[in-house]
């Protein structure tokens, strides 16, 4: 088939008309392969689906529908016009019912034929595309990430995009959201898949340990160096380091990470030849990185060639139901590591979880799941067995001057007559209401919430507007 050529599966029993729809198509850079009989056709079908198939319902070993029903039932993807002598209302409705794209009637125009394979082909590819979209949307599963929430499919599309270039990711976002789960999958998904993926947390290793940590030593160069020891930088060789909590690094520390991103070449601590490394380095942070450097702890040049392509990984509670999929995810690992027989969580645990803050993020739920697969058992998670403080929420204690005797009505409030200064805007009642809330639970948000019988995420929401304008 010529370089750029379309493909399309020509049916026609007459050959005469056959030569002249193939001259008709071959002006279009069509490349038109023509057969006589159905059963022909199954067989080329079968080799591979054209784009479009132009089907004459009047085939000497079979009609033409038989065909149509055998590419909808198999649903391969290309477009198909049926073209006949013998039109008639009830064959188009039946074609069309089967999938087919238009109903040409003999004799038809040079101009006519191209166009309908042309609008053919294009509604093909336009289905195709939406195809792609709907996949892209639909993923609740991507390289060790639970969640098909609008959130997380941004967060996929970056990963897709970024994991074939060479470029530098930075990736931030709250403890406990998934960073190197990450930059796991930029690995995973890059051409560096089958090489190293080496991972070091900046912020758990003592400074004056960090450099050899990544650039190895030799023997002898410090107290404790009893043998050459290969850094993280060299393991990684070919595939990617992942630098955890990078803001953690030391400034001197900085400057030397700096010059090993600029030239790709480093010395071991205490060595003295210079190696030289291919790898892609992937860093992160639970910090505001602009922060960091707005207050000299972090190397602005270093920030700039660190952060080329940003990846922000979105809290648990702004992850819409993902927090739902996760936890049942837990729950079935988690119960059958521990051979408890539970199955799900009741509707009222799935409304505490759901509209929980969770400042712990995935990790914090995965802790959540695994003390109720411990401590209970049953079929059913209920919200009695959430820890604190996910549990129901004790009330208030508000003192009482006088107990009221048992069964005895609660007093009428006494109406107090206002003057018009007096009456507050109610946006203004309500912030009251809901600070009054949070200042009685000692801070706790989702218990306000609770006490206040709305959800959490609307106290976040509004203290973010009343922040945004000035009135909080």
């Amino acid at each position: 088939m010529p370089p750029g050529s379309i493909p399309v599966l020509l049916i026609e029993d007459t050959p005469s008309l056959a030569r002249v729809y193939a001259e008709y198509l071959k002006k279009e850079s069509h490349a038109v392969i023509s057969v006589e009989t159905g059963a022909d056709a199954l067989a080329q079908l079968n080799d591979g689906a054209p784009m479009v198939v132009l089907l004459d319902l009047q085939l000497p070993d079979m009609n033409g529908m038989e065909v149509l029903k055998r590419i909808d039932s198999q649903a391969l993807p290309c477009a198909v016009i049926v073209i006949t002598a013998h039109g008639s209302v009830k064959a188009a409705v039946e074609a069309m019912r089967y999938g087919a794209y238009d109903f040409l009637v003999k004799p038809f125009s040079a101009d006519r034929l191209v166009v309908t394979v042309r609008n053919a082909m294009e509604r093909l590819r336009l289905a195709q595309l939406v195809d792609t979209f709907e996949k892209d949307l639909n993923r609740a599963r991507y390289h060790g990430f639970i969640g098909s929430s609008l959130a997380m499919q941004a967060v996929y599309r970056i990963v897709d995009s970024a994991a074939s270039s060479r470029a530098t990711v930075f990736i931030t976002g709250e403890s406990g959201t998934g960073k190197e789960v990450c930059a796991e999958a930029i690995h995973r998904q890059s051409q560096r898949a089958s090489r190293p993926f080496i991972a070091i947390n900046c912020g758990a290793i003592p400074k004056d340990l960090m450099e050899s940590e990544i650039f190895g030593h030799v023997k002898g160069s410090f107290t404790g160096a009893v043998s050459d020891r290969e850094g993280a930088a060299a393991r990684a060789d070919g595939g990617t380091l992942f630098l955890d909590e990078i803001c953690e690094l030391a400034p001197d520390l900085q400057t030397k990470l700096l010059r090993f991103i600029q030239t790709g070449t480093f010395t071991p601590v205490g060595g003295s030849k210079l190696e030289k490394v291919d790898l892609r380095i992937v860093c992160a942070t639970n910090r505001d990185p602009l922060r960091e450097v707005e207050e000299g702890r972090f190397r602005e040049d270093l920030y700039y060639r660190l952060h080329v392509i940003p990846i922000h990984l979105p809290p648990l509670r702004e992850r819409e139901d993902d927090v739902l999929e996760i936890a049942r995810h837990y729950l079935a690992e988690f119960a059958k590591e521990e051979k408890k027989g539970f199955t799900r969580f009741s509707p009222q645990t799935e409304h505490a979880l759901r509209h929980y803050h969770w400042p712990g993020n995935v990790r914090q739920l995965q802790n959540v799941v695994r003390i109720v697969a411990v401590l209970h058992d049953g079929d059913t998670v209920t919200p009695e067995m959430l820890p604190p403080p996910l549990g129901t929420p004790q009330p208030l204690h508000v003192p009482v001057t006088a107990a009221a005797p048992a069964g005895a009505a609660a007093a009428p409030r006494p109406h107090v007559p206002l003057s018009p200064d007096a009456i507050k805007p109610l946006w203004e009642v309500e912030k009251d209401a809901i600070e009054d809330a949070i200042a009685a639970c000692d801070g706790n948000i989702p218990r306000a919430a609770a006490l206040l019988q709305i959800s959490a995420s609307t106290i976040y929401r509004k203290r973010l507007a009343w922040q945004a304008e000035g009135k909080l």
